[in-house]
């Protein structure tokens, strides 16, 4: 995960890259993500999420990863929430944030349900998720992305970026 300011130009050029290899990419208006119900219906409307998909964190997690292996038309994807700024406030920041980095980290080293490496994909997918500011730091983000103990942020080149922490995420980073 990624929280950087909206003009920064990394993002389109990232965006141009992934679009270039075939893969795919998707925005949603931060703003329509203030409450989980919200949250939810915007992600199964906007993203390729398998019929499953039940509404709720557990499954948001699940899903993101089965998009790639079932129902996509391209496995790599780049979710960018535009607007992002007033998910700062929203009290479901730290867990959306953990869902997300879960969610990646199964799509990119496709981990199958009991935690070992799928066998069946050889393929590694990419799945991305950025969060666009207009106006807020990205460093403001840095506590409230993080309140899961799971989570671990670090601010590089101007830009926050939040992955799996712990000894249950393997190749992860090991400290706060």
């Amino acid at each position: 995960m990624i929280f950087t300011r909206a003009d920064d130009p990394w993002v389109d050029g990232e965006a141009q890259r992934l679009r270039d290899a075939g893969g795919a990419v998707v925005r949603l208006d931060g703003r329509e993500l203030l409450e989980p119900g919200s949250l939810m219906a915007a992600f199964a409307r906007e993203v390729d999420l398998p019929a499953y998909f039940s509404h709720n964190w557990d499954s948001l997690a699940a899903s993101l990863h089965e998009r790639h292996s079932h129902t996509a038309a391209t496995s790599d994807l780049a979710i960018l929430i535009e607007h992002a700024d007033p998910l700062l406030g929203a009290d479901h920041l730290g867990l959306f944030v953990a869902v997300l980095c879960q969610g990646a980290w199964q799509a990119n080293l496709r981990i199958d349900g009991d935690g070992s490496l799928d066998v069946d994909y050889n393929e590694r997918n990419a799945l991305h998720v950025v969060f666009l500011l207009d106006e807020t730091d990205p460093a403001e983000f840095a506590g409230p992305a993080a309140t899961d103990e799971d989570v671990w942020v670090e601010l590089v080149d101007g830009r926050l970026t939040a992955s799996n922490t712990g000894e249950e995420w393997p190749a992860a980073p090991r400290e706060r």
